[in-house]
């Protein structure tokens, strides 16, 4: 409408024309515009062009680059197969976030069922960028800089998993914290389970206050949580993976070294961090509300995605390879002028050609009539009289169907 493709058919509203503005309804009417020929002379009448007409002067008299997916969307051809898109010869940023986000909600859409999809649009963000650090310290003025060094060392020295893991999430723990893990560090540096009892405090403790790493989409909690209930683990995975992926860039790695940390401090062999406890409930009970805190979940289901995670951090963080090809392919039909969505994307039923859909709609068809017919023959209840004017009815109606089921 603003580039005068096509036009809105005035109505008038309590006798005063409407506003011609664009309305998705069943009830708004639209046309093509009518302009001159620029081949034909003065006077002669205006020819119907239609919208690839205006679409092919559009990109010809356009130069700009698209920025954007809704640019690129202008810009696309409406004659199949006609590369007529002005892009760059290398995606911007935007575009390929935008289809990453598109196709990762898409199927998340597939495999959950949400009441409401105001908190997925408002997502921004989809492909995680390179994790920047939380803080960036002053190597002069800093003086817990070197305290985090100081454990980040000793870690190394030890190589143990569970310090290693551990060390990893001071990377987030306030500057105080960190100084006073480091003040009150055993003298005995043998004493690995004092230092190990230190760490896991001083986490729990930071993370049991925290604000939820996973307080987005609030609808997917229940919606994972009711597939695992159900025993659908693969798809609770995907979901999960595709949930994930929606983090912002510094949660999800915050997350995901969380979970590393949750995951193996867990594990039965490890230090034992409550006497009378298993470890694994000592993690669940603990850091549970720090990953999510929704009141519209039961404990029992809280409970149950949080095991799920810790169960699978190795794998919740990989991108679907579907997801990957398809975004592939899509990018790659944008980049050379063709509608992405003709053969890319999440398709909810079969795609058959034109022609095969004519033959199957005929065939079935015929197939019911005859199944119709056939009812009619066999049906005992039916008296003498009313078989023959239903009969008589379907002869009349489908005489060919008629003649093929009973012959000449």
């Amino acid at each position: 409408m603003d580039y005068k493709v096509f036009e809105a058919v005035p109505t008038r509203v309590f006798g005063k024309d409407k506003k011609p503005t664009f309305e998705d309804s069943s009830c708004s009417l639209y046309r093509f515009t009518t302009i001159p020929n620029q081949g034909s002379q003065v006077g002669k009448e205006n020819n119907l062009h239609s919208p690839s007409r205006y679409a092919d002067a559009l990109f010809k008299s356009s130069d700009r680059k698209s920025a954007s997916l809704e640019d690129l969307w202008e810009n696309l051809s409406l004659k199949p197969n006609s590369p007529h898109v002005n892009i760059a010869a290398t995606l911007s940023p935007q575009v390929i976030n935008e289809v990453w986000q598109e196709e990762t909600i898409g199927r998340l859409l597939q495999l959950v069922d949400l009441p409401l999809l105001d908190s997925l649009l408002k997502q921004q963000e989809v492909v995680p960028k390179i994790p920047q650090p939380k803080r960036q310290p002053d190597l002069v003025n800093d003086s817990n800089y070197l305290d985090r060094g100081i454990l980040k060392a000793y870690s190394d020295s030890q190589e143990d998993e569970w310090l290693s893991a551990a060390i990893d999430c001071l990377e987030y723990l306030p500057d105080q914290m960190v100084v006073d893990i480091s003040r009150n560090f055993p003298e005995q540096p043998d004493r690995i389970d004092l230092v190990k009892e230190l760490l896991f405090n001083a986490i729990g403790k930071y993370y049991s206050s925290r604000e939820p790493l996973l307080n987005h989409l609030c609808d997917v909690h229940n919606g994972i949580a009711e597939l695992l209930v159900n025993g659908k683990t693969e798809i609770a995975l995907e979901a999960t993976q595709l949930f994930l992926k929606l983090l912002d860039s510094q949660n999800r790695e915050e997350f995901r070294r969380l979970l590393y940390f949750m995951a193996v401090a867990a594990h039965h062999s490890e230090f034992k961090l409550q006497k009378e406890s298993d470890n694994r409930m000592v993690v669940k009970r603990i850091f549970s509300k720090a990953i999510v805190d929704n009141k519209n979940l039961s404990k029992g289901k809280t409970d149950l995605l949080v095991l799920f995670l810790m169960d699978h951090q190795k794998d919740v963080f990989k991108i679907p390879g579907t997801l990957h090809k398809i975004v592939s392919v899509k990018l790659m039909a944008i980049q050379k002028g063709r509608d992405p969505n003709r053969d890319t994307g999440y398709i909810f039923c079969q795609r058959i050609d034109q022609s095969d859909y004519s033959d199957h709609t005929q065939k079935t068809t015929k197939d019911e009539l005859l199944n119709l017919l056939k009812t009619i023959d066999e049906d005992s209840k039916l008296s003498a009289k009313e078989k023959k004017k239903l009969l008589g009815q379907f002869y009349k109606c489908h005489p060919n169907i008629f003649i093929e089921y009973f012959g000449e």
